[in-house]
């Protein structure tokens, strides 16, 4: 099995689907990320449509267990994983005399808390040089007060990525978060192709000239 493998947790038709076709004409499978099966299957099949090898694949990312056996899943189908991106987060619009702690925690459940299940189930099926890619956000620096949850998601997540980067380049493996400083947009340096080619060259960088974390600014 030496075809290398690209994961994207939080996949849908915008973003996650671009660089996953991004990934898929580097010759990377394909393997999209959803709450299920069915959902992805149609993304999965356009991308077979254009030639790349893709499949759709369903979990509740709140579920570590679900998490865990998903990863293990796509390790007994392929053999490896060479790209995992963690693309999911909830947005809410509650502000800080609204938000309730219950609510803070679901939200951290989807945008940070899975990041950690995925990476232990498959950091023993990446090869050195594989890569950990996180789809950052201006929200962890600017964060919108009518709905901080985004931005104290996207802020630990980034923490977490340094930390990541940090335990995992001792196996020849880097992580990083690329900071979007910018709303996406369906045209324009914020629309999903552009952005997920900055996802993409992140990726390949050397160690020589890797950081954990990457601003884009279109």
């Amino acid at each position: 099995m030496t075809t290398p493998v690209y994961v994207v947790l939080g996949a849908g038709p915008g973003l996650g689907l671009a660089t996953a076709r991004r990934f898929a004409d580097t010759g990377h499978a394909v393997v999209l990320v959803g709450q299920t099966a069915e959902h992805m299957e149609p993304l999965a099949a356009g991308l077979r449509e254009s030639g790349a090898a893709a499949e759709g694949a369903g979990a509740d990312l709140t579920d570590p267990a679900a998490v865990t056996a998903l990863i293990e899943g796509v390790i007994e189908r392929h053999g490896r994983i060479d790209v995992l991106h963690f693309n999911p987060s909830a947005w809410r619009e509650a502000d800080v005399l609204h938000l309730t702690v219950d609510q803070l925690f679901e939200d951290l459940a989807l945008g940070v808390a899975p990041l950690l299940p995925a990476v232990q189930a498959a950091v023993d099926a990446m090869p050195s040089g594989a890569r950990v890619l996180v789809t950052g956000s201006i929200a962890s620096e600017k964060p919108d007060p009518a709905a901080p949850s985004l931005g104290i998601q996207k802020a630990a997540v980034r923490n977490l990525v340094t930390s990541l980067d940090a335990t995992l380049s001792e196996r020849g493996i880097r992580a990083v978060a690329v900071q979007i400083n910018g709303s996406l947009a369906k045209e324009g340096p914020f629309a999903p192709p552009a952005v997920s080619a900055a996802l993409h060259a992140a990726t390949v960088r050397s160690d020589a000239e890797w950081t954990a974390h990457v601003g884009y600014d279109g």
